[in-house]
C-alpha cells in the first residue's frame, strides 16, 4: 500500500503561514488559526505541504485502507481558502445556510476572504465536524 501524502508532520505553521504573498490572505490566515485552536483546544499542526490541521482520528475504510487526517483544517491557497470541514449531510448544509459567500465541494468549502462569512457559523461548523468524526472514529 502506498503511503499517504498527507501526514502530520513538524514543519512550522507559522513559517507557513509567513509564506502566502497576499497580505489579506495571510490577516485571514492568522484569523483562522486563532478561531480554529480557541474552539477545537487543539494546537495547528502542518499535514503534508499545505494543511493546517487540528487534532486528528485514525479510519479505515471496508477496503482495508487506512489512515490518520485531521479533525478539520484550513489551506490559505492561491485562488481561496478551503476549509476543511464534515462531509455533506444536512446538519451541515442547515449551517451553511447562514454562511455566507461560499461554495463547496463534498468535503471541502471555499471562501475568498473572512469577511464573506459569518464567522459565528463558522465556530459552529468547527464544533459540529470535530464531534461528528470523535463519534465516527472514537479513540481505541
Amino acid at each position: 500500500m502506498s503511503e499517504p501524502k498527507m501526514k502530520e508532520n513538524d514543519n512550522s505553521v507559522i513559517e507557513f503561514i509567513e509564506r502566502v504573498e497576499n497580505e489579506k490572505k495571510k490577516a485571514d490566515a492568522y484569523k483562522l488559526l486563532e478561531i480554529f485552536e480557541e474552539v477545537t483546544g487543539y494546537e495547528a499542526k502542518m499535514w503534508g505541504s499545505s494543511i493546517i490541521g487540528f487534532g486528528s482520528y485514525h479510519y479505515k475504510y471496508a477496503s482495508g485502507r487506512e489512515g490518520d487526517a485531521p479533525l478539520v483544517g484550513f489551506s490559505p491557497r492561491k485562488a481561496k481558502i478551503s476549509l476543511y470541514l464534515a462531509y455533506e449531510g444536512e446538519e451541515r448544509e442547515k449551517l451553511l445556510e447562514g454562511f455566507g459567500k461560499h461554495t463547496k465541494s463534498k468535503a471541502c468549502i471555499y471562501v475568498n476572504k473572512l469577511a464573506d462569512i459569518d464567522t459565528n457559523v463558522l465556530k459552529d461548523l468547527i464544533k459540529y465536524t470535530v464531534e461528528t468524526y470523535q463519534n465516527l472514529y472514537p479513540k481505541e
